[in-house]
């Protein structure tokens, strides 16, 4: 039914099947997509794409097809940057003892294993640590820098280090380099360099590279300072793979140089040289290249599962191995950890959510936390949180009167920022992150004083507010339209994801021509206009909601449908999917 005022919902589409209003491109946009469909020649539905994402039409070829060598920032803009190339490199030409500290989580792999490797190529075996996440948390401590700085000349902590003062004072025996991307503070720690673009000091142009970004442009001056000394450097091409998923997998904006470091590792990782990768792909049953979404939704959770449930380096040194039946043992190792993690999950997410609930949702932050909460799982949990409810939310499992938590936060709303106030207030004991994610720790008995900061801080940024529940199309097609070949070329404008989300298209009237269940929570469905081909679709989880049992039970009626086009590829054929998102009664 059409609102009484204001714009016309898409479709007049004011309550889908999932509670949402459906809004759709402007006259604006209608205007620039057959603007650049003229002067460009491309198909409308991908000049819908590049106009809303702010393409003009003379960048459009450039921002289809982009250029690593024309994007790719001068290393040295980054403070710190030839200090720390300089250092590394004299580690290396004098044989010195190297340790790489690294995060456990992908980001943290990635970077770890670019250091490794390229280390390995010059014929170094460097020593890899990687926290254990329950036992000593995130980023450097005390015990294991000093350890480390009694063996070794110089360590490299990546993914982490910018806010650890006190463990790079416990390594004074050692030089140590930071290579980071987290919010920095005024004061920084006594590193021989700390190299990251959310320094304070940082004009913030770079704030969106993930911490193998930052690695990777280190590796990029450490071989142009070998260049001028006349001697050639590893090969920075083949390790774009490491980059491309550590970009998706820890949520980066894909913007600038990082659309072109995910599109050429994605090609680079089509070519199956990594053993780590390929081992992962077959482990995760991918019978094509890896695309965007099996980054971030199928070989990232799996690197991830050893450092949020089992043995934090296995992501690492599966990645950084060059022994195949290595790789394969760490692979089926990590995909077994995560069905585990996907058990502990889903308990830990009913419990939090019934707690939310009945602390109620309706604040600028939902949190819950319980005694013996797995610390690996609950920032899973704190982003099912802010999905279910459209708030941030923060997530904390306790033991022994400590808690150890995760927040995600939604659009708009800086939770790293606030977490950041919070713990300098000293109602939290660490806390740091990102915009999107942040995690913290807390004494037990300070755990709800510090949650009402929080929550009163965010409320500055409008979180009260929530998210907003509506359904943005980028476009209406008809099913006959969606071909594999139109799917391709709309794919060119990618890759998609944080920052550039992918374009979701509207299929208006639709007759529902075959439907089948799929397991316990998934519907694959036939939808055809009558007037062409059908199109296959899927919606995934339909039956979490009133989704699936209204597509079910549709009884002859007509729906307007709504969702993301893939590529399927089965059995050696290609064909165009719609992973339906949302519904409503035509």
């Amino acid at each position: 039914m059409p609102r009484d005022h204001g714009p016309a919902a898409f479709l007049n589409i004011d309550m889908s099947l999932t509670g949402r209003s459906w809004t759709g491109p402007t006259a604006e946009d209608d205007r620039l997509a057959e603007a650049m469909a003229q002067q460009t020649g491309l198909a409308l539905p991908v000049s819908r794409v590049l106009a809303r994402a702010g393409v003009p039409p003379e960048a459009a070829q450039g921002h289809l097809a982009p250029s690593l060598r024309e994007l790719l920032p001068d290393p040295r803009r980054l403070r710190d940057m030839d200090r720390a190339a300089e250092r590394f490199l004299r580690a290396v030409q004098r044989r010195e003892r190297i340790a790489v500290f690294g995060d456990y989580d992908v980001d943290g792999a990635c970077s770890s294993a670019l250091l490794l490797v390229w280390l390995r190529r010059m014929g170094i075996e460097a020593t890899l640590y990687i926290p254990d996440r329950i036992d000593e948390g995130y980023g450097p401590n005390e015990a294991a820098m000093a350890d480390l700085a009694a063996g070794h000349d110089l360590i490299v902590c990546v993914d982490c280090g910018t806010l650890s003062h006190a463990p790079i004072a416990a390594a004074a025996a050692a030089d140590v380099i930071v290579l980071d991307h987290h919010l920095g503070e005024a004061t920084l720690p006594a590193a021989c360099a700390v190299v990251n673009p959310n320094r304070q000091d940082e004009p913030g142009d770079l704030g969106h590279l993930c911490a193998a970004a930052v690695v990777f442009l280190l590796l990029v001056e450490v071989n142009r300072l070998l260049r001028s000394g006349g001697v050639t450097g590893p090969d920075l091409m083949a390790m774009l793979d490491l980059v491309g998923l550590a970009t998706v997998a820890d949520v980066a904006p894909l913007v600038g140089v990082n659309r072109a470091f995910v599109r050429q590792g994605l090609k680079v990782m089509a070519r199956r040289a990594r053993p780590g990768l390929v081992a992962l792909c077959d482990i995760g049953r991918l019978d094509c290249a890896p695309t965007a979404y099996h980054l971030g939704f199928v070989l990232g959770p799996r690197i991830n599962a050893g450092g949020r449930i089992g043995q934090a380096d296995l992501g690492a040194r599966l990645l950084a191995t060059d022994d195949p039946h290595e790789a394969a043992a760490l692979a089926e190792r990590l995909d077994i950890l995560n069905t585990e993690r996907r058990e502990i999950e889903a308990a830990t997410r009913e419990a939090a959510l019934d707690q939310a609930m009945a602390r109620g949702i309706d604040g600028p932050l939902v949190w819950a936390a319980g005694e013996g909460w797995h610390p690996g799982i609950v920032g899973i949990v704190a982003a099912r949180l802010k999905e279910a409810t459209g708030r941030p939310a923060v997530v904390i499992g306790l033991k022994d009167g400590i808690g150890k938590g995760s927040g995600r936060s939604i659009s708009g709303v800086d939770l790293g920022a606030a977490i950041h106030r919070v713990t300098a207030e000293g109602l939290l004991l660490k806390g740091g992150g990102h915009r999107m994610a942040a995690g913290l720790t807390v004494e037990e008995d300070k755990l709800d004083a510090a949650m009402a900061r929080l929550a009163a801080l965010l409320a500055r940024q409008g979180a009260d507010r929530g998210e907003a529940r509506a359904l943005d199309v980028t476009g209406l097609l008809m099913p006959g339209a969606a071909t594999a070949e139109l799917i391709e070329l709309i794919e060119t404008a990618g890759p998609f994801g944080m920052g550039a989300p992918a374009p979701r298209f509207a299929f208006a009237d639709c007759r529902i021509a075959s439907v089948k269940r799929v397991g316990a929570a998934h519907l694959k469905l036939s939808l055809s206009d009558g007037a062409g081909p059908q199109l296959s679709a899927i919606a995934f989880g339909a039956f979490d909601g009133p989704l699936g049992p209204a597509l079910e039970g549709h009884g002859g009626k007509r729906f307007h449908v709504a969702g993301r086009l893939e590529l399927n590829r089965w059995n050696g054929r290609t064909t165009a999917q719609l992973r339906i998102e949302d519904a409503a009664e035509a």
